[in-house]
C-alpha cells in the first residue's frame, strides 16, 4: 500500500476531488512518493460519484516545475536505474489516467508549469491559467526529451508550434497557451482558488461556469505573432533535421529567430535527435502508445552521458555550461 506523500494533499469539497501540490520549497517538483499518491487518489475516486477533479498548488510561484530530475540523475549515479524507471512509469501512468478519466479534470495553473507540470495539466479536460502562468518543455537543455505525453500533445499543436517548443525549450506565457489551445480558460490569480468551491456548489456545465469568470488580462501572444515563421522554420517536411531548421532561422533573421537559434545551440544534439524521432512517430499514435514509447526512451536516455552532464550543469552545479558528447 502506498504511503501518502506529505507533499500532496488529497481532499474533497462536496463532489469535487482535490489534488493539491504542497512542495512549495521545490516548486512542486514531482517525486516518486508524490506521483504514487496522485495515482492512488485517482484510482480511488474512479468509481465514486464525483463531478470533477481539480489539480492545484499552494505555491505562490509554481503550479509544478516538473519532475525531480536531480533525484533521477542521482539514482542512476548510485547504480539504481530501477528507481528512476519506477518514477517515470508511475508518472506516465498518472498522465494516462488524466487523459481518460471518467470525470472532468480541471488544472488550476498559476506560476511555473514545466515538464511534468504540463503532464499534470494538459491531458485533462480544462486548463485554467492566470496572468502569471509560465510554461516550457525545456528537456533538450538538460540532455533529455519532452516526455509526459509530449510526443502526443506537442505534434498536435497548430502550425508546428509543438516542434518549436520541444526542440528549443522556449518559455511561453498564458496568452500563448490560450492561443495554441494549451489553456482552455483564464482568470485573475485572486479568483483561481475559488474554482473548487464554485464547481462544488453549482451543477451547471463546468465550461459554462469557467466562462462566467472574468478572464485575466493576458496581453498579446508572441507565439501568435511569429506563427508563420514557426511553421516555416520548424516544418517537419524538411529531412535535414536541426541543421535545416537553423538555416531557415538564419534566413528569417530578427530577434525571435536569434533566440531560437541560441536555444537550439544550447541543447544536447543527441536530445534533439531523439525528440525529432519521438515527435514524428507520436503524430500517429495514441496517448497510451506515446507514453509506452517515451518510457522505453527514458530508460535509455537517463543513463547517457548527456543526461548526467545536462542535469549537472542546469540543476546541480548550475554553471549552465554543459559539455555535450557531440
Amino acid at each position: 500500500m502506498t504511503t501518502p506523500s506529505a507533499d500532496v494533499r488529497i481532499t474533497r469539497t462536496g463532489r469535487v476531488g482535490r489534488i493539491v501540490l504542497t512542495r512549495d520549497h521545490a516548486l512542486n517538483a514531482l517525486t516518486l512518493d508524490m506521483v504514487e499518491t496522485i495515482r492512488a487518489a485517482l484510482d480511488g475516486w474512479a468509481g465514486q460519484d464525483l463531478r470533477a477533479v481539480t489539480i492545484e498548488s499552494t505555491s505562490e510561484r509554481a503550479f509544478c516545475a516538473g519532475g525531480d530530475i536531480r533525484q533521477v540523475r542521482q539514482d542512476v549515479l548510485d547504480g539504481n536505474p530501477d528507481a528512476a524507471h519506477r518514477f517515470f512509469s508511475t508518472e506516465y501512468a498518472v498522465n494516462l489516467l488524466l487523459g481518460s478519466y471518467p470525470v472532468p479534470v480541471v488544472a488550476l495553473i498559476d506560476g511555473i508549469c514545466m515538464g511534468g507540470g504540463l503532464g499534470l495539466s494538459v491531458h485533462g479536460a480544462f486548463h485554467v491559467v492566470t496572468e502569471n502562468a509560465v510554461f516550457a518543455m525545456p528537456e533538450t537543455q538538460i540532455g533529455f526529451f519532452p516526455d509526459v505525453g509530449g510526443s502526443h500533445f506537442l505534434p498536435r499543436l497548430p502550425g508546428e508550434v509543438g516542434r518549436y517548443l520541444a526542440l528549443t525549450g522556449a518559455r511561453f506565457g498564458a496568452a500563448d497557451a490560450m492561443a495554441i489551445g494549451m489553456a482552455t480558460h483564464s482568470c485573475e490569480r485572486e479568483v483561481l482558488g475559488t474554482i473548487p468551491d464554485l464547481l462544488a456548489e453549482h451543477d451547471a456545465p463546468i465550461d459554462s461556469l469557467l466562462r462566467e469568470l472574468a478572464p485575466a488580462d493576458l496581453g498579446p501572444s508572441p507565439i501568435a505573432e511569429h506563427r508563420d515563421a514557426i511553421a516555416h522554420c520548424f516544418a517537419p517536411s524538411a529531412l535535414d533535421g536541426p541543421d535545416g531548421i537553423r538555416e531557415r532561422l538564419r534566413q528569417v533573421g530578427g530577434g525571435w529567430a536569434e533566440e531560437a537559434l541560441a536555444m537550439l545551440d544550447n541543447a544536447s544534439p543527441a536530445s534533439l535527435a531523439v525528440t525529432l524521432d519521438l515527435l514524428a512517430r507520436g503524430r500517429e499514435l495514441s496517448l497510451a502508445d506515446c507514453l509506452d514509447m517515451e518510457l522505453a526512451a527514458a530508460d535509455r536516455v537517463i543513463t547517457s552521458p548527456d543526461f548526467i552532464e545536462g542535469v549537472r550543469a542546469a540543476l546541480v552545479d548550475k554553471d549552465r555550461q554543459p559539455r555535450w558528447t557531440s
